[in-house]
Parts: structure tokens; sequence; C-alpha cells
């Protein structure tokens, strides 16, 4: 399997949800189990189906993650190098040229994208790109909703 590129707190959040799913949510499903089969006649008990169903989603989950943690390659933003250009983890401040609307995005692995809180995927349309480019260069979007220009207008590594 390729690695999984992961900024330091996509890394810490999937860490966080593997905790969960193994000391909360695999021994409640456990239990829920234990309790529809004290019911009796397994064949038609929905509440048992359930159960296993919600087993299967927490186990496969669970799997997942560990693969994931496994092949990821963590990048800690702070510890680039990338002489002013858009790498992965950089947060980037952009202009659109035809509107004239500022943005800031962080392009992160497609985990941890959430356009809602500006971290947008480093698959994305608009982050492939920018990958490369530096302050004042004008990058071409071509997104299923037309093509955009955005100027890079700054490049951090936080």
């Amino acid at each position: 399997m390729a690695t999984i590129p992961l900024t330091l707190r996509g890394a810490e959040l999937l860490r966080q949800e593997l905790q969960r799913l193994k000391s909360v949510e695999r021994p409640n499903v456990i239990q829920a189990i234990a309790d529809a089969r004290a019911q009796g006649d397994l064949s038609e008990n929905a509440e048992y189906d359930a159960a296993r169903e919600r087993q299967g989603f927490i186990e496969g989950r669970i799997a997942e993650i560990e693969s994931k943690l496994a092949n990821a390659q963590i990048i800690d933003p702070r510890q680039l190098d990338a002489d002013g250009r858009v790498v992965f983890a950089a947060t980037v401040e952009l202009e659109e040229l035809s509107s004239g609307e500022k943005v800031r995005y962080q392009i992160v692995g497609d985990d941890e994208a959430d356009i809602k809180e500006g971290r947008i995927s480093v698959s994305s349309p608009i982050a492939r790109a920018l990958i490369g480019r530096e302050v004042g260069d004008v990058a071409e979007v071509r997104a299923p909703g037309g093509t955009r220009e955005y100027e890079v207008l700054g490049v951090s590594y936080e």
C-alpha cells in the first residue's frame, strides 16, 4: 500500500478515533450483542442483527484506521523548508482574480479535508493546481463548475 500523507493534526485525530472505537464503541456493541442473545431466538431478533451489523462497521473502521496509521507519512508543516512554495500541509492565501474574493486553505490529506474549516484535500483540483506555486503565481483551476484563476498571496507553514 502506498504511503498516506497526513498532517500532525490529522494523525492525532485518527489516533483519537481509534482509541474511542476500541475503548468505548467496541465494548458497547459487545454488550449489546450479549443482551440481544439473552433474549432468546436469534433468527427474528432485530436488536441482535443491528448490533452485529454495528460490530462489523466498528471492526472495519478499526482495521481501516490502523492501516492508514501504519502507512502514514506524517508531515509537520512547521518542519517544512519549501522556500515559499505551496506543498502538502502548507497554508495558502489566495485571491480569485475574477471576483476578488480572498480565501485561506490548508492542504491536507483526504481524510482531513473539511472545506468549512479551510482544509482542502491534496487530491482536489484546487490543491493540485497550487502545488509548487509561489507567492505572486497565478494558478488556473479546472473544476466541474468551470475554470477559475487564483493568485497566490501568501504561503505559510503553521
